[in-house]
């Protein structure tokens, strides 16, 4: 059975916790049987979902929503240190956890699999939650994304298995202690926290290091950081590695586009074993293949759970449809860094055979920007034209000279039709003069951008 309530944890107040790793945990924690309460900066769905459970949330941030008796405050690396609650915290000496600290709490006493990686812990997550679920394993997840409603990013499960996305951001990673780990890739992100390859390098193989003994790492054989990562073993962990790569141990050995979906064949144990993944590309065909080699890891046979994995359809913002007007298809994509948007774009170029592709992208991070938005531009060419909105700032300030304009020279250096947009509200009537029946427009920034998707919808429509 899955583990109770961590102790000190029966009256948390979250910091942000309409956020998609503190929504989840205060999640389970309300399921677990907590008294939960806590803040965001606006309303929403997910919110709306938390009260559904019992959680208090309110709206904005004040020292009064803070409880004299809460047990302790929940915070992410994004919550700063003049916020009023945090600020009321220190006086009423209340202890103050991170969402990394709080995840670790809840996953003591259950077998975890940590998914991790610089592209793709969201869907692969999902992907174990969806399969394992469907296999009646009634397994406990933690995920960086909704799966087909607010507030499905997590779930208390009965059975003994936690699967969970660790997040090498601001390598809260390090604290947890999973039986079977995933590296998916590994490459240089978060420029505000690492420096260079050898302290991400670093970073992952402490990841490693706190893996149990007799657990097991899951690795990719194809990616370079990931094949690099595998060289700095010591190997006092069991490495299973998997990809198209002739040395892989779970080996791809086609991965066949149809339509919107992917039929997948691998290598497994010297024989063959051939299933379907319900999502395009073969970025995400290789997400379904780690999972698959997670499972078998933890005694999951490899028969079950590779038809499983077709149950998972997609995830909030992973290539998801929001609808169809005058014959043009809206999909939202989560992409943010040149990986991903070319993954996605090449995803939707296999898929979408002759149909026109068109982007709305909304660069993330002004130190994101300032170090790939050149090759972010050179992404953008993969489209027949795209619109670039300005920095969605996030957690950041502004940096001098660091503007979508980066994205945008590079993007046309390398032949791409695009043109800037410094005003949202001006996207939808952009995008319907654009669009024509067949073409496919993409929504594509881990910002807000996603809530263009259905003001484009609407102004199609008339």
């Amino acid at each position: 059975m899955a583990p109770g309530l961590p102790t000190a944890m029966d009256r948390p107040h979250f910091i942000g916790i309409g956020g998609a790793g503190m929504s989840g945990i205060a999640k389970i924690l309300a399921q677990r049987g907590a008294r939960v309460a806590g803040s965001d900066a606006k309303d929403s769905a997910t919110a709306q979902a938390l009260r559904a459970l019992g959680v208090t949330v309110h709206v904005g941030h004040a020292a009064a929503h803070l409880a004299d008796d809460a047990s302790c405050v929940v915070v992410s690396s994004a919550i700063r240190e003049d916020n009023p609650e945090l600020r009321r915290a220190a006086e009423l000496d209340i202890p103050v956890v991170h969402r990394s600290d709080a995840l670790a709490a809840l996953m003591d006493g259950a077998r975890p699999i940590a998914v991790a990686g610089t592209h793709g812990k969201t869907t692969t997550t999902s992907m174990l939650a969806v399969a394992l679920t469907e296999l009646g394993r009634e397994p406990s997840y933690a995920i960086g994304g909704d799966l087909d409603a607010p507030g499905s990013n997590a779930l208390h499960g009965a059975g003994e298995i936690f699967v969970a996305e660790a997040d090498e951001s601001d390598r809260s990673f390090h604290k947890y202690a999973p039986e079977v780990a995933i590296i998916l890739n590994v490459e240089l992100d978060h420029h505000a926290n690492y420096a260079s390859m050898e302290e991400i390098h670093e970073s992952f193989q402490t990841f490693v290091g706190r893996i149990v003994p007799g657990g097991t790492l899951v690795i990719s054989a194809d990616h370079e950081g990931a094949r690099e990562l595998t060289r700095r073993l010591d190997g006092s962990v069991r490495t299973v590695t998997y990809g198209e790569s002739a040395d892989a141990d779970v080996r791809v050995l086609s991965v066949v586009p149809q339509g919107l979906k992917s039929e997948v064949t691998v290598e497994l144990d010297g024989a063959p074993l051939t299933f379907t993944v319900s999502v395009p590309g073969k970025h995400y065909a290789h997400n379904a293949v780690a999972a698959l080699a997670a499972g078998v890891a933890l005694g999951v046979p490899a028969a079950e759970l590779a038809p499983a994995l077709a149950a998972y359809t997609g995830v909030k913002r992973r290539l998801q449809l929001k609808g169809e007007a005058a014959g043009v298809q809206v999909i939202d994509s989560y992409a943010h860094h040149p990986t991903e948007m070319t993954a996605d774009l090449e995803a939707m170029r296999a898929a979408a055979g002759d149909a026109r592709i068109l982007v709305v992208f909304q660069p993330h991070l002004f130190s994101r920007t300032r170090e790939l938005g050149k090759e972010m531009g050179h992404a953008l060419a993969l489209a027949d034209a795209s619109l670039v909105l300005d920095i969605y700032p996030a957690r950041e300030d502004p940096i001098p000279g660091v503007t979508s304009e980066l994205i945008i020279e590079a993007a046309r250096a390398a032949g791409a039709d695009v043109t800037a947009v410094h005003d949202a509200a001006e996207v939808p009537g952009a995008v319907a003069g654009m669009a024509k029946p067949g073409d496919l427009v993409l929504t594509m920034g881990a910002g807000d951008v996603t809530d263009l998707g259905p003001r484009i919808l609407d102004r199609l429509s008339n």
